[in-house]
Formats: structure tokens, sequence, C-alpha cells
């Protein structure tokens, strides 16, 4: 018989391997000609029947089945073991039908996906609760929790989501809202020059934001750390509220101002909470439970991504492209609000050590303060380091997966449409799938994370620092497989380098057809994105720990200068650099992290090691 703990974890184990299988939906049998059903899919292993089946269907086709004798029948009828090997085989068959027909269209394939990601997800977090309990012998204790560590996260949790739920509904509808505008009286076709002209102004428009958050970050940061973390995000949900705002004028002037609010805005949405949050935990004297905390803050926001691509959706189907820009000021008001009713004033501290506390006008942190911290602790830097590397190469990411998906989608789907103009990628329903797998991975940092004992008593969670290091190798890898996914010339260099010439010829073997393909894409892009969902959380734990909370905010925001700086640079160089040239520029920005990760891990290692 087996336990209970272990049957949910083969569950969860298996749910967590089917995201492969709905991958390989994508790679079915080769097709003979261009009019191919979308029966033609097979699972693993049954490849080799393919072939076999198709004849089988034809002969049933042309009515050739011909009639057996009863001995035949008798004969052919299986018994026992055998028996039940049919009626598996037939279900089995059942179920690639219907795997057949959900795989058919991209639409069908990625709902599956996004149906998969979740039964994956609800599965480890049923093996995670399991565990607890077993851990807990009766389940209550274990699940206990201090009632200030709960008051904590109700404040936070309240208010982030709030604030995240704002700043999502902006995203899917941001070229539309400024490719639509006419300046005075002229519309923007003629005022941008056309569609190329509308391009370039929405993309003057977007690096105005990317600039005006490395502008301003620093100073922001300083100010928050100098006058409170509560403050910097009630700033922030003004300052977004009138960069939305903005949106309802047709001058440039006006745009453009939006721009840079919404700019210094991010820097505030992505430095004030998280140093409220540590401030207070150190003044609460709860730091422990951070990690916690930030596993729950972006597991959730996660979710709230999703919703936000719905709502944003029906807000733009009711008022235009401005819509979601409107809703999301609801937002920003609501959270304003719980923020300035839930949440106590807080400041840096006087020493680097965590926890709130007041500062006369001498003792304020300075720019030039900060940058003599970071010089003084390579940890510091290197934990900044990661910071930066790892969300460029995340922004990179966003930019360039969509003409990424469209080309492979088109390539692999064209052989079950009558016109390949028809087939249309569901950017909203990949978009999906990416948040789902970032859930997935917030809520693989919490079970990997969290504090767990074995019947001995000995710890078996996973320290942040070596988390980290798994998180980026595996990032680096996804991230690399995707742009040799995309780039066939990648191959052809490595395939004149002797000692590679083998195994790239096995590697171009899985790239030999559009569904292998756009399978090894796709399972490449879901894992960059369950990373994601890793990496959140973990650099929310690692800043705590190492930045000192007498410049927290404002070290935050200097590391963001690199970051903004490797975006634009990406972003002004695409044309000579294509798609496949920036996710290669984020695949070496990634492999830079790991290396810094690595150099963490042994720089506390050794210190561990010291008496």
């Amino acid at each position: 018989m087996i336990p209970p703990t272990n049957s949910l974890g083969r569950l969860a184990l298996i749910l967590c391997i089917y995201p492969i299988l709905a991958i390989h939906a994508f790679a079915s049998c080769p097709s003979a000609s261009s009019n191919i059903s979308g029966s033609q899919f097979q699972l693993p292993g049954l490849n080799g029947r393919c072939h076999d089946n198709k004849r089988h269907r034809s002969h049933h086709r042309h009515g050739s089945i011909h009639t057996k004798s009863a001995l035949q029948l008798h004969n052919l009828i299986p018994r026992g073991g055998a028996a039940a090997s049919v009626v598996a085989t037939a279900a089995g068959e059942g179920i690639i039908s219907k795997l057949t027909k959900w795989t058919s269209s991209p639409n069908s394939a990625f709902n599956l996906a996004l149906g998969i990601l979740a039964a994956s997800t609800a599965g480890l977090k049923l093996y995670g609760m399991a565990g607890r309990r077993e851990n807990s012998g009766d389940g209550v204790n274990g699940s206990t929790k201090d009632p200030k560590i709960k008051s904590l996260q109700i404040r936070f949790l309240a208010v982030f989501w709030l604030l995240r739920m704002a700043d999502w509904l902006q995203g899917p509808y941001f070229y539309q809202v400024y490719a639509s505008k006419s300046f005075g009286q002229v519309y923007a076709s003629k005022s941008f020059g056309g569609a190329t002209g509308a391009m370039t102004w929405v993309s003057r428009l977007f690096l105005t934001g990317f600039a005006s958050t490395a502008l301003f970050g620093p100073i922001v940061g300083r100010l928050c750390d100098s006058y409170g973390r509560k403050a910097g995000t009630l700033a922030f949900s003004l300052l977004y509220s009138l960069g939305a705002y903005s949106t309802k004028s047709t001058l440039l002037s006006v745009l453009l101002m939006g721009r840079v609010l919404g700019g210094i805005g991010t820097s505030l949405l992505f430095s004030a909470p998280e140093a409220w949050l540590v401030g207070e935990a150190g003044r609460e004297g709860v730091e422990s439970s951070l990690g916690d905390t930030f596993g729950l803050a972006y597991a959730g926001d996660s979710i709230v991504a999703i919703l936000a691509g719905q709502i944003a959706g029906f807000a733009a189907s009711q008022r235009g492209p401005t819509g979601p820009f409107e809703v999301s000021v609801g937002f920003l008001i609501l959270g304003g609000l719980l923020a300035s009713m839930l949440w106590k004033e807080n400041v840096a501290s006087n020493t680097s050590s965590t926890g709130g506390g007041s500062q006369s006008e001498s003792t304020k942190p300075t720019i030039r303060d900060a940058l003599k911290v970071v010089k003084s602790d390579p940890k510091i830097m290197l934990v900044g380091a990661m910071q930066s590397l790892f969300e460029s190469a995340m922004y990179i990411f966003v930019l360039n997966w969509p003409p990424a998906v469209s080309k492979a989608v088109t390539s692999y789907f064209a052989q079950f449409a009558k016109d390949s103009s028809s087939i249309g990628t569901p950017y909203g329903t990949v978009f999906s799938c990416f948040m789902a797998c970032c859930l997935l991975g917030s809520t693989l940092f919490g079970q990997l994370t969290s504090s767990r004992v074995d019947k001995d008593g000995k710890s078996k969670s996973v320290s942040t620092e070596n988390f980290a290091v798994g998180m980026l190798t595996l990032a680096t890898l996804a991230m690399g497989s995707a742009t040799m996914a995309i780039s066939s010339g990648t191959l052809d260099i490595l395939s004149k380098i002797p000692m590679l010439s083998n195994i790239v010829s096995s590697v171009a073997s899985v790239f030999s057809s559009p569904g292998s393909l756009l399978g090894v894409l796709i399972l490449s892009l879901f894992v960059f994105e369950a990373c994601v969902g890793m990496y959140f959380p973990a650099i929310g734990t690692l800043r705590s720990k190492y930045f000192p909370d007498s410049h927290r905010s404002v070290v935050m925001n200097l590391f963001g200068i690199p970051l903004n700086a490797m975006v634009v640079s990406v972003f002004l160089s695409i044309e000579r650099l294509g798609v496949q040239g920036a996710l290669g520029v984020s695949t070496a920005a990634l492999a830079a992290a790991l290396g810094c990760s690595l150099k963490l891990k042994g720089i506390v290692n050794s210190r561990t090691v010291k008496p």
C-alpha cells in the first residue's frame, strides 16, 4: 500500500511533466503532403506506429476491411492480462484522438498547455500541503502562523497586488493607445508618417519611460529612504495615475510627460513597497518570514496578471485602447487608500541593519554614500549585478518573443490550414501560459526554500543562494535553446568546430521539422518564464539579506541604470541584431548573472566554513 503522501508526490510529478507532453503535441508525425489532418499527432513512444495507423484509417475509409472467420476472431480475442492491455491501448488511443483535436489549431493547443500548467501548479501545491501535514504530525501545529507575520503579509499583499494590477492593466494596450493618437487636427497616420512612422513614435515614447526610470531612479530612491517608503508608495499611485490619464490627450508634449511620470512611477513601484516590507519586518522582528512573503507576493502577482489581461480586453472593447488605462486609475486609488490606512511609515535606519527608524537631516542617505556602500561589500555588488543582468534579459525577451512565436506557429500550423494567412497567434493565451509558468515557478520557490525539517530534525530547505544558482542555470539553458530554435545560423557556425560537429548534428535533428522546432521553442520559453517566477521572490530575499536598510531604495535604483541602458541599447540596435541576436544578448546576460550567483555562493560558503 502506497502512503498517501507518496501518492500525492507521484501525482505532482506526473502533473509537472505534463507540459512536456503538451509541447510534444506540436511535434507530430511528419506530413506527406500539405493536406494533413490533426489526427497525425502522436505521443512519445507511439511515433513508430504513426504510418501503420494512417494505413489502417485509409483502408477503413475505402471499405477494404475484410471479414474474418469465426476462428480468426476467436484467436484474436485477448484473455487475461492481454485484455487489460487492449483496454489500456484503446483508452490511450482515445486520449490521443482527443489530444489530436485539441492541438489542431494554435488556440486549442495553447489552451491545452494552459490547462496542463494550471494542473501542474495545483499538483505541486497539493504535494507541498501534504508534506507540511506530514512534518507537523497532526497537521495543525505546522500550519499555525505567527500573528505578526500574518498581519504583515495581509497589509503588504493587499496593497501590493492592487498596485501590480494597475501596472499589468496598462501593458497589453501600450502600442494601441499611442499609435491611435492624432496631434492637433492631423490624424496619426499622417502625423506619424504611416505605420512605420507610428512604430517609430511609439518606440520613442516607450524608450522615454525607460530613460526616465534610469535618470530619476536613484533620486526617487534616495527620497524614499529619507522621507518614507509609505510616502513613496503613495507617490507612485499619484504619478502613475497622472501618466495613465495623459493617454486621453492628443498632444505629444502631454504624452511625453506622461511617459516621464510613468518611468518615475516604475522606479517607485519596484523599490518603495519592497523597502517598506523589509523595514517593517525588521521593526517587528519577523525578518525570517520575508522569503515566504515574497513567494506569496509573486505567486499572486502571476494570477493578478492573468486577470488583468482579461479585464484589459473587456475595458478596451467598451472604451477603446484608453479603457485599460482608465480602469488602472481605480486600482491605483484603491491601493493608495489602503496603504495610507494600513501602513505605518518607515524610513531608512541610521545603520546598515534592517529595521525602521528616524533620521536627522544631516544623516539622510545620499547617492554618493550609497555608491560607497556598494563598493565596500562584494555581496551587494553581486546581488545587484544579478538583478541588472537578469531583468535586462527579461525585458529584452518581452520585446522579442511575439515575432519569434508567431513565425514558429505559422510555420507549423500552416500544414493544417487551407490558407496560411488565416493562422493567427493567440497572444493573449500565450501570455496567460507565461503567467501560469511564473506561478509554477513562484510555487516551486516556496516549496524548496520554506523552513522544513526531516524526521531527524535536519533542515530540508534549500538556501536562497543555492536556489539562485539552479534557477539561473536553468534560465540560461532555456534562453540558449530558444535562441538556437529560431536561428539556424548558430548551428551552422558551431558545426564547423571539429569537437562539436557530432553534438551539433544530433542537436540539428531536433530542429529538423516545424513541429519539433515549435515544441523546443515553446518549451524553452515556458521554462524561462518559470524561472522568472522563481527569480522575483529569490532576488527579493537576497536583497533583504544583503542590501543595507540605510540605503536600500537608492541601491536598488542604482542597479536599474545599467539595466535600462542595456535594454535601450538592444532596442535601438534591433534592426541589426534581429530577434535571434536580441535573444542571444539575453542568453549572454543570463550566463553573466549565473557567474555572479556562483561567486556569491562561494563567498557565503567560505564565510560559513570559517570558525
